[in-house]
């Protein structure tokens, strides 16, 4: 019986087996990179997103920051203006502005107030539009979200009219109650934005509601639940990242509040140029005095991002519990 052929490259010492023995022994971090397979397509798809995003987020952040850390100079009263390093001489004025964080506390007391009423019924409606003993849904879905297509600059001018005794049509009420008051005017701008926004949400609440498999209906009826307990205990805990996103945003949105006080400057003495920390900002740079409103901005942002994260993580923990 003849020895079975070896071939030259497997044979012992050859050449091609040292290479593939010592290939082998090496640490993986020698080892030859992988192509990225579809790189061509993976950087036309990231490409386009990857600049816009560069350009017109990245690029006025950085521009931002560079502008609060200037300061204007002159010589004498009446020279020229020169922009000159000023290092946290601006975020300085910042934190010495009473009425900045006098806006910043009165955004909060809104949003804590507002934003938990918005989710709620964001949350009612959309659970009445998932439920099978509603009819027309079409139509309830529609008309819920109808008032987020109206702008809010809009939406604003013509809550205002409602709100100013001397031209609503609701002059028994208008004149009883004045809604445009100091007192009142913060909850008469949050009912603008509930009106606007449910509809936003609901629809982001429904969304995750439909994506929840049916099976887990049925099983939950088997079990004698009903519509109340099914929503309860079934519905409402599977859709809280949906629930979660809605906060996030809604929380984002309210220290950004600037388009309706805007408007409701014409209608109420109340609302004045630093009424949000938004206004303060635009206020700021209209004088004009961009450094200033850029660390504004700045601090805004960085508020924003705390507060949106710790939100985040304080429900990740509870979910976690």
């Amino acid at each position: 019986m003849s020895a079975p052929v070896v071939p030259l490259t497997d044979a012992p010492g050859s050449v091609a087996r040292q290479k593939r023995s010592r290939a082998a022994k090496a640490p993986a971090s020698k080892q030859p990179r992988q192509p990225v397979p579809h790189l061509g397509a993976i950087l036309a798809f990231v490409l386009p997103f990857g600049t816009l995003f560069a350009l017109f987020y990245l690029v006025p952040i950085g521009y931002a920051i560079y502008q609060s850390l200037l300061v204007i100079e002159r010589e004498g009263t009446f020279g020229k203006a020169t922009e000159v390093f000023g290092g946290l001489t601006q975020y300085i004025l910042v934190f010495q502005n009473g009425p900045f964080w006098t806006s910043i506390g009165r955004v909060l007391t809104f949003g804590v107030v507002q934003v938990p009423i918005m989710l709620g019924l964001a949350l009612l409606f959309a659970l009445l539009l998932d439920s099978p003993l509603v009819r027309g849904k079409k139509f309830f879905r529609l008309a819920f979200f109808v008032p987020y297509a109206v702008p809010g600059v809009i939406a604003a001018i013509m809550w205002g009219y409602l709100y100013s005794p001397n031209l609503s049509p609701f002059s028994a009420v208008t004149e009883n109650i004045n809604f445009l008051s100091a007192d009142l005017v913060l909850w008469a701008i949050a009912n603008v934005v509930t009106w606007v926004f449910v509809g936003y949400n609901m629809l982001i609440i429904y969304s995750a509601l439909l994506a929840i498999p049916t099976e887990l209906y049925e099983a939950a009826r088997l079990d004698g639940a009903g519509q109340v307990r099914i929503a309860w205990s079934v519905k409402i805990p599977l859709i809280m990242p949906a629930i979660i996103l809605t906060a996030i945003f809604s929380i984002i949105g309210t220290l950004q509040l600037l388009a309706e006080p805007q408007v409701f400057r014409s209608f109420s003495s109340a609302v004045t140029s630093t009424f949000t920390p938004n206004l303060t900002v635009y206020s700021t740079s209209s004088i004009p005095n961009f450094n200033l409103a850029a660390a504004f901005s700045v601090v805004l942002a960085l508020a924003t991002f705390i507060l949106s994260f710790t939100f985040l993580k304080f429900t990740q923990r509870k979910e976690v519990q």
